[in-house]
């Protein structure tokens, strides 16, 4: 893998955080920034779609980045949040495949998972590996951004995981699919 820019998103309609890796010649990954958007004292559910649109937009044009990691909505019981969600979610998306990135999800459990070890880490424990692996210090009040840095990063170790795409499978169906003749 050559130089990359991972620019990382925990959509949401209220608070929206991104983090942005740069991974260089030799697979290392550095911070190059982050930081939230608060969308709270805006009424307009459209009024803040837009403004993750051009947010995204602004990212984009600033650092270069060639993918996008997004976290993806997950199950919750309260079904009007979770359309919220993906409406912010596909405002970032759209903004970012308006720019030419590739745009990947990943779940919650699988970010946390890959910083932490433990899929129901806290966003305090991953905010600490983050920090810890890129180098930085991380105040409190930038929970949502780490854990948009922590869906780069993730999305970073899935680019360098030596097994993806070289019979590693990501789902039992795929793994019975590829090797029929170890299943009894």
């Amino acid at each position: 893998m050559g130089p990359k820019t991972i620019l990382g998103i925990d959509p949401g309609t209220n608070i929206l955080g991104y983090g942005i890796i740069h991974i260089d010649d030799s697979s290392k990954p550095s911070f190059i920034d982050m930081g939230v958007l608060n969308l709270s004292r805006i009424s307009s559910p459209y009024d803040k779609l837009m403004c993750i649109y051009r947010k995204v937009e602004a990212l984009c044009e600033l650092h270069h980045p060639q993918d996008l990691a997004i976290e993806s909505p997950f199950y919750g019981k309260n079904v009007q949040v979770l359309l919220k969600l993906g409406r912010a979610q596909g405002a970032a998306m759209i903004a970012a495949s308006s720019k030419g990135l590739s745009v990947y999800e990943y779940a919650p459990r699988e970010a946390k998972m890959a910083i932490c070890g433990n899929g129901a880490a806290s966003k305090e424990q991953v905010a600490l590996m983050v920090g810890k692996t890129l180098g930085i210090k991380i105040k409190n009040k930038h929970l949502d951004a780490t854990d948009a840095l922590a869906i780069a990063m993730c999305h970073y170790y899935s680019l360098t995981n030596p097994l993806k795409g070289k019979g590693s499978s990501s789902s039992w169906e795929k793994f019975i699919a590829e090797n029929p003749d170890r299943v009894k």
